[in-house]
């Protein structure tokens, strides 16, 4: 298995840009896509990223990288307040890190948003830094991966 990091987006993340760009930012998926290969190229680690508005999609994605990632940065838009089929597929696929991410602060907005069925089961969460979090997410993943690596030369 190489250093295959799947970055999963979720519903309505493909309006990214146009929708309330004063929650989400102005950029679009399709930039935040291409700065997360950017920057894994950097460090090491293939990008995979996807996107789905279907629940059953990302939970065939999630079990997909448990046999071909070494990691997942998901961003499960709306799921992350709604799916346990989401939260037991990331328990599935377990040791592999799993990074959240949001782009707005979901503590911060609706108090739906405030729970999140991805977050117990997620190695960690990144929220309200905007595309950022991508980034935070893949540097904190690439560490990991670097650290397991070295465990396992020693």
């Amino acid at each position: 298995m190489s250093n295959i990091i799947f970055v999963l987006n979720g519903p309505n993340l493909n309006m990214l840009g146009k929708r309330e760009p004063g929650i989400y930012g102005g950029e679009t998926l399709e930039t935040i896509g291409e700065d997360c290969r950017s920057t894994g190229a950097k460090l090491g680690i293939e990008i995979d990223f996807r996107q789905s508005n279907h629940e059953g999609v990302l939970v065939d994605w999630i079990q997909e990288a448990g046999s071909k990632a070494k990691g997942i940065v998901i961003n499960p838009g709306a799921y992350s307040h709604t799916s346990i089929a989401i939260h037991d597929a990331i328990r599935a696929v377990s040791p592999l890190p799993v990074a959240e991410v949001h782009l707005s602060n979901i503590h911060a907005r609706e108090e739906f948003r405030h729970h999140s069925w991805v977050s117990s089961v997620a190695t960690g969460m990144i929220c309200g830094f905007g595309s950022q979090g991508y980034l935070m997410a893949l540097h904190a993943l690439a560490a990991r991966l670097g650290a397991a690596q070295q465990k396992g030369q020693g």
